[in-house]
This record gives C-alpha cells, sequence and structure tokens, in this order.
C-alpha cells in the first residue's frame, strides 16, 4: 500500500464507502425508476422484462471475461470510468425522450451499456477493501460489515426517495438523479485514491496476450470450481438472484401498480425490505456470530424469498406485504455477513479480482431470464400465477442449505483475522441485499439479490 503501515490513513476507504452508497443509492433509483418507466410509456409487463433481460445480460457478460481487466488497467480507473459510462448512458434515457426521441430499441441499448459497464466498476471497489481496511488501521471483518450496512442504507434511502420522486415529479426526473450519482461517485474515487497503490494497474508477471488472458481467466474459474462449498453457494444464489430480479423488475412494480397505491407504495416496500436488511447485518455482527452459520444461514434463506412472493400472491393491501418485506429483509441482511466471514481469507491476493469476477459470473448467471420470465409469465399466467411459480423456484432453491453435504463445513471454515492477516475478502454477489445496480449496482454480492 502507498502509506504503509505506520500511518494509518481512512480517507482512501471513507472515501470508497461514500462513492459505494451514494452509487448504491442511484442504483434503487434505476431499480424502481427503469420498470415504472417502462410500465408508464408502454404497458406491458413483457417488456418491462426484455427491458431487465437486456440490462443483466451484460452484466454476466462482464462478469465472464472482465476479471483479469481490472488489474491490468487499474481498479481506480476502472471504477471512475465504469460510473462514468454508466450515468452518460442512464442520463441518455430521459434527455432522448424528452426530445421525443426515444425508441424502444434505445432504451434496450442503453441499459445493455450500463449494464455491461457496471460490474467492472463494483468489482473494482469491493476488492479494494481488504488493502484500505489495512491501509485505514481498522480491521477487515469491521471494515467489510461497513461497507454491506452503508450500502444497505443507501439501498432504503434510495428506494423511499424514489418512490416519492416518481409520485412528485416522474420517473424520467428520478433517472436524471440517478445519472448525477454515478457521476458524483466517479469523481470521489478519482480525487481520493490517487496515489493508493492497490488502486493503481498490477504489474503484470507475463505480457498482455491472448494466452495470457484466457490462463488468467482460467485461474479465476479453476478455484472457484476447486472448492465444493463456494460452488454449492454460487449454484444457490444463481437461483435466488435470477428470482429476485424477476421480482424487482417485472413483479413487484405490476402487483404496486395494479393492487397497491402506485410508486409510492413500490417505493415504501423496497425502502422497508432494505431497513431490515440493514437491521439484519447490524444484528449479526452484534449477537449472530456467536451461533452455528450454518444453522443461522440455513434458516434466514429460507425467510428472506419465498415469503414475500407467497404473501404478494395471496394478499392485495400493501400492510402483510409490508410486514413480510420488514422480516424478510432481516432475514437476508444476515446473509452476506456469514458469506464474507467463510470466504475471508480463502482466496489469494493475485486471484482477487479472477475469483471475484467468477463469483459474481456464476451467481449472476440466472438473472437475464429471471427479469424476461417473469414478464412472460405475467402475461400468461397473471400476476399471482407468476408469483408463486417464481416463490416456488425460490423457495427449492434456498432448501439447499439443509440438503448438499457441501454446506456441512460452513462452520469449518476459519473466521477473519485483523486486516492483512487472513486475506483477502470476496465480494458477496447474493441479492438479498437489493438486486444489483446495482440496475442495486450493483452492484450490486456471493450475494442474493433481494437483501
Amino acid at each position: 500500500m502507498g502509506g504503509g503501515k505506520s500511518t494509518p490513513d481512512r480517507v482512501p476507504l471513507v472515501a470508497v464507502l461514500a462513492a459505494n452508497s451514494i452509487s448504491t443509492a442511484g442504483t434503487s433509483l434505476t431499480l424502481i425508476g427503469v420498470p415504472w418507466f417502462v410500465l408508464e410509456t408502454t404497458g406491458s409487463a413483457g417488456r418491462a422484462g426484455f427491458v431487465a433481460f437486456c440490462a443483466t445480460l451484460p452484466i454476466v457478460v462482464s462478469a465472464l471475461i472482465g476479471g483479469p481487466f481490472i488489474d491490468r488497467i487499474g481498479r481506480r480507473r476502472v471504477s471512475v470510468a465504469s460510473d462514468t459510462v454508466c450515468g452518460l448512458a442512464v442520463a441518455a434515457v430521459p434527455l432522448l425522450h424528452y426530445g421525443d426521441a426515444l425508441d424502444f430499441w434505445m432504451l434496450c441499448v442503453l441499459m445493455a451499456v450500463n449494464g455491461l459497464f457496471h460490474t467492472p466498476g463494483n468489482t473494482a471497489r469491493y476488492v479494494l477493501v481488504p488493502d484500505l481496511a489495512e491501509h485505514a488501521g481498522t480491521t477487515l471483518p469491521r471494515a467489510a460489515s461497513l461497507f454491506d450496512a452503508v450500502s444497505r442504507g443507501a439501498r432504503m434511502v434510495g428506494a423511499a426517495l424514489a418512490g416519492v420522486l416518481i409520485a412528485l415529479v416522474g420517473a424520467e426526473t428520478v433517472l436524471l438523479l440517478d445519472a448525477a450519482t454515478f457521476l458524483t461517485s466517479a469523481a470521489l474515487i478519482a480525487a481520493c485514491l490517487r496515489g493508493v497503490r492497490a488502486a493503481e494497474p498490477l504489474k503484470a508477471e507475463a505480457p498482455v496476450s491472448l494466452p495470457t488472458y484466457k490462463r488468467e481467466l482460467r485461474e479465476g474459474y479453476a478455484y472457484l470450481l476447486g472448492n465444493r462449498l463456494l460452488l454449492g453457494v454460487v449454484v444457490m444464489v444463481l437461483f435466488m438472484n435470477g428470482t429476485d430480479q424477476g421480482w424487482n423488475a417485472v413483479l413487484l412494480p405490476v402487483h404496486a401498480s395494479a393492487e397497491l397505491s402506485g410508486a409510492r407504495d413500490l417505493g415504501l416496500l423496497t425502502a422497508l425490505f432494505g431497513a431490515g436488511g440493514l437491521t439484519g447485518a447490524l444484528l449479526y455482527g452484534a449477537v449472530g456470530h456467536r451461533y452455528s452459520r450454518r444453522a443461522v444461514f440455513s434458516v434466514c434463506v429460507i425467510l428472506c424469498g419465498a415469503p414475500r412472493f407467497l404473501v404478494a400472491a395471496l394478499t392485495g393491501t400493501t400492510l402483510p406485504l409490508a410486514v413480510t418485506m420488514v422480516l424478510s429483509g432481516v432475514a437476508g441482511g444476515v446473509l452476506n455477513p456469514i458469506l464474507a466471514t467463510v470466504i475471508y481469507g480463502s482466496v489469494p491476493d493475485a486471484l482477487r479480482s479472477r475469483v471475484s469476477g467468477a463469483l459474481t459470473a456464476g451467481c449472476e448467471l440466472a438473472m437475464p431470464v429471471g427479469g424476461l420470465a417473469a414478464g412472460l409469465l405475467v402475461e400468461s399466467a397473471g400476476a399471482s400465477g407468476a408469483l408463486l411459480a417464481m416463490g416456488g423456484v425460490y423457495l427449492l432453491a434456498t432448501l439447499s442449505p439443509l440438503v448438499f453435504p457441501a454446506w456441512r463445513t460452513m462452520d469449518d471454515e476459519p473466521g477473519a483475522g485483523p486486516a492483512g492477516a487472513s486475506g483477502p475478502v470476496e465480494r458477496p454477489v447474493s441479492s438479498s441485499g437489493p438486486c444489483p445496480r446495482d440496475p442495486a449496482p450493483a452492484a450490486r454480492r456471493p450475494r442474493p439479490s433481494g437483501s
């Protein structure tokens, strides 16, 4: 690290936390604003699902192949470029709409550009946390917990703000505000991480070439495939994120529009889920670590997802779903700290970005299909039928910690020690924190998309 261990410097860590919080709050604006914009302008759940497909497929593509680029180009440069491009893409949507020049295919392309550039920036910021924790003289668990907590708080504020702003000034203005959050995040990282060694390009052991790139890419995936517990996490979160994408991009907006009071209830419910997630993360940090990780994780992963789908399918009022969203959020908030604790120290520093890319790609692989499937299910089976079908998939996926033997090793994994002693942390990529930009960027960790 550029500054050494003798003089702790918290500015880079604080800058990353602030930038990620601003970016995540903006992601919540996108998460609500884009589906609502599509429903308002087209009236079609199928088209809303197709836009979600276009937004998330490039996320998977960039995660699949982008890991080696992050270290070569530099984490600071990747984060700044990612946020800048995403901000311009999001801003173009309302600007073209105001000029009566926005065709549906243009919206799809702009959301695809946003998705393609979003994941590398998220990954670049997250993999900096261990180095910046050491640079700041704090412990890695504390820095990672703070990173997760402020992200959840930002999601909560962003979602509540989105619901109110859509009702007051329209989805187009919300998207302009989202673009501003991207550009603010880029400016913070550009200004405050200059000179931080871990944020600059890493010296390559081999010259840049296609064979070298392929080798580095294979190393990340080989590491993931060689760890049965990590592989089990990825498979489970893959299904969770796919169904959560359907929930966020199509099912909840359609339910709020048809059965509830529109955008305000949509923002309220998403904010309550975020508030529950923040509470769950803080509770686990205070007392949850005293109990079996597998036992706590197995209970919470079941409670965080399927109940939301069931209650929305069977009720048409806000209160029952609001209570469920809070409780599901609390359960979901426990998941990422457990996953992060299990993953701490398991990945060598040289492989951090590559393995993080592999984890993200695996966990987000079903997200494009989830949004598209939800839109098609609503149009063919109705909203209630779609909610029950996707909730059933969610439930089956979250039973896996109780069924497969690899999960029994969760309590055997070492915990994290002080920063720098236990090795790097991988980015949680499960959405039961909310969904990625985080269209919830980012995003948006293995981290379920709902928490």
